[in-house]
């Protein structure tokens, strides 16, 4: 079967490899949507991951159907559609430097647990929106992360993917106000249609001013100035100036969670943020939340739908790992198969 693969640093190539067999205990997957990462991106350019440098298979962010059940496995059966914890593999983690990657047409779970590695989905979700799943994963963790309480006002910079599925999991969790705030129209105009109450151009509009517009005046006779009403700040855009502007802008007790890759380091002042007992929280990952969004993008599929921006072919994937790379060029591309 063909899989897409990292052979050199900044080199991804098609394969021709073994199609994988499931023995009594697993469960071969036919690979349906994979949605692109930044993390893919960043794989390429180091040349691999570590054991597998040169070598390493890529797509961690799948949806598939089931084609064959070993015998032993219980709860799943063949025409499943099912979404996938890529963490929770027994070979290593899925496209993130286990023997497997999801750029590739069959994928074997070995091991198979119903609950553990694979949900089952309704077949009316389109695949390319369940591959959504795993991302949309790592935006709810990074709100959970924040502990957002019914009411709450909120403030998401950066209306990429995980920014959007932040405004969805906020939603979901009972906020009561959410502002998105990015530099390009089209993203802030689909963040609206996704659900934010509020956008703010930060390269044209005055955000400290709007800010304390819509969430109300912070300052307090310790944390004086310009300060909003604003609960919970959260980075998912990863300029080095967000952390700082929301810090300064941080009301009493108000929390600022990181989801965003910085890289660069950041320069935070902290004798400035002493007084208002900002809470920094750090998200990676999602240790719980995999197959806890599954259920709201169930519901809400067709608001998850509008994160995607670009749909390509399987046989179209190294274009589509060149397209999802390129600044300004796309903000979720989802392969087909």
């Amino acid at each position: 079967m063909k899989s897409v693969r990292i052979t050199a640093p900044e080199v991804n190539e098609w394969v021709e490899i073994d199609t994988p067999t499931a023995g009594p205990a697993d469960v071969l997957l036919k690979i349906k949507a994979c949605g692109i990462c930044g993390s893919d991106a960043f794989y390429t350019h180091n040349g691999g991951i570590p054991p597998r440098i040169g070598a390493t298979p890529l797509g961690h962010e799948p949806a598939a159907e089931v084609v064959e059940v070993g015998a032993d496995v219980t709860g799943l059966k063949v025409g499943d559609h099912v979404v996938i914890d890529t963490m929770a593999f027994t070979d290593g983690l899925l496209g993130s430097g286990g023997a497997q990657g999801a750029l590739s047409e069959y994928v074997v779970v070995l091991d198979a647990q119903p609950g553990r590695q694979l949900r089952v989905i309704p077949e009316h979700v389109p695949w390319e929106v369940a591959a959504l799943n795993e991302p949309m994963a790592v935006a709810y963790h990074a709100v959970n992360r924040t502990d957002p309480a019914p009411g709450d006002k909120v403030v998401v910079f950066g209306a990429g993917p995980i920014g959007l599925g932040a405004v969805l999991g906020y939603r979901r969790r009972g906020a009561s106000h959410i502002v998105v705030v990015d530099i390009i129209p089209s993203r802030l105009d689909k963040a609206l249609q996704i659900g934010a109450d509020a956008v703010i151009n930060s390269a044209e509009e005055d955000l400290a001013a709007r800010l304390i517009e819509l969430h109300g005046d912070g300052a307090s006779a310790f944390n004086r100035g310009a300060r909003s009403g604003t609960d919970i700040f959260l980075d998912a855009a990863g300029a080095p100036s967000i952390p700082p502007t929301a810090a300064g802008l941080a009301k009493h007790d108000a929390t600022l969670g990181i989801v965003a890759v910085h890289k660069r380091p950041v320069e935070l002042d902290f004798g400035s943020i002493l007084a208002s007992e900002l809470n920094l929280v750090w998200s990676m990952g999602y240790p719980t939340e995999i197959f806890e969004v599954t259920d709201d993008i169930i519901e809400n599929w067709e608001k998850y739908a509008l994160i995607i921006s670009d749909r390509l072919p399987f046989d179209r994937a190294l274009e589509a790992l060149e397209l999802a790379k390129t600044p300004g060029a796309a903000d979720k591309v989802v392969v087909t198969f």
